[in-house]
């Protein structure tokens, strides 16, 4: 096994550095969206224009705005009024991260069924961290929601060199290994590629580093409790890591041995907060 990846990890990074295996690009909206956010002399009209063009986004966005989870009481009925009540910058972290969500398809239907499944945890993992930061820090939940569904983007171009080594994508077992080996460098490669937050391009391997010492909690934390809520009951190896060895918990004053979701009532916020991003 080590030997098959430390050759499948050669020949990624190789493709890579050769230009033969492309790192994903954010679509073509969430660029739009982020350079219009990134400029300090913005208006929500010139917001409203880009995301406008993508009805699609339009809807989802509409749809944010008008989640329980905003604690809004009046209905949005359109996207200038959506915008006004998520702010620049939430807009733009959640536009972005929903427009990933078309990154996550292939040509093939064992890559495919992959990817979906892969956004769909992500999806679950940021909604949940959204419920966290909300609940249990100071930090932005709209940069959490983003540092959710950022966590397993090393994966997608280990799938697309998977789909054009048949091999690999049909030995299981090995292709996990692969992912779970390489994706988070890989991952932090693609997200300092793509300019995101200093704090949020090394999501893809801190995430993972659960005896960490820091001195105060940070999105990595938020995504590893995240993470572990979401395997918790399954069969999945993150399923069964002692809690107590875990420090991200006690940054965020939490117990690990306390079921948070049922203890501080927040299923049903961190359900709602998982529908928004399917």
């Amino acid at each position: 096994m080590a030997q098959i990846l430390e050759q499948v990890r050669n020949e990624i990074l190789l493709a890579i550095k050769n230009d033969e295996l492309v790192l994903p690009t954010l679509p073509e909206v969430a660029l739009r969206v982020r350079d219009v956010a990134m400029d300090p002399e913005a208006t929500m009209d010139q917001l409203a224009k880009v995301i406008g063009n993508d009805p699609s986004l339009s809807a989802r966005v509409i749809k944010v705005a008008n989640s329980p989870i905003m604690r809004a009481s009046r209905k949005i009925e359109d996207l200038q009024m959506a915008l006004s009540r998520l702010g620049m910058d939430y807009t733009c972290n959640i536009a972005t991260g929903l427009a990933m969500e078309q990154m996550f398809q292939a040509t093939s239907d064992m890559v495919d069924k992959r990817l979906r499944q892969i956004w769909n945890r992500s999806a679950e993992v940021a909604g949940i961290a959204h419920v966290l930061c909300r609940h249990y820090t100071n930090l932005r939940p709209d940069q959490a929601t983003l540092a959710g569904l950022v966590h397993q983007i090393g994966a997608l171009p280990i799938l697309t060199y998977a789909e054009n080594h048949s091999a690999l994508l049909k030995d299981a077992i090995t292709l996990d290994t692969v992912i779970e080996k390489l994706g988070p460098a890989i991952g932090n490669r693609i997200l300092a590629t793509w300019d995101f937050p200093e704090e949020i391009r090394r999501i893809p391997s801190e995430h993972l580093d659960f005896t960490c010492q820091k001195p105060v909690v940070d999105y990595a934390d938020v995504v590893t409790v995240a993470v572990l809520q979401s395997y918790a009951g399954t069969n999945h190896p993150l399923a069964k890591i002692d809690f107590h060895k875990v420090t991200a918990f006690a940054r965020l004053g939490l117990d690990p041995d306390m079921q948070f979701a049922e203890g501080e009532d927040l299923s049903e916020d961190m359900a709602m907060a998982m529908e928004l991003l399917k």
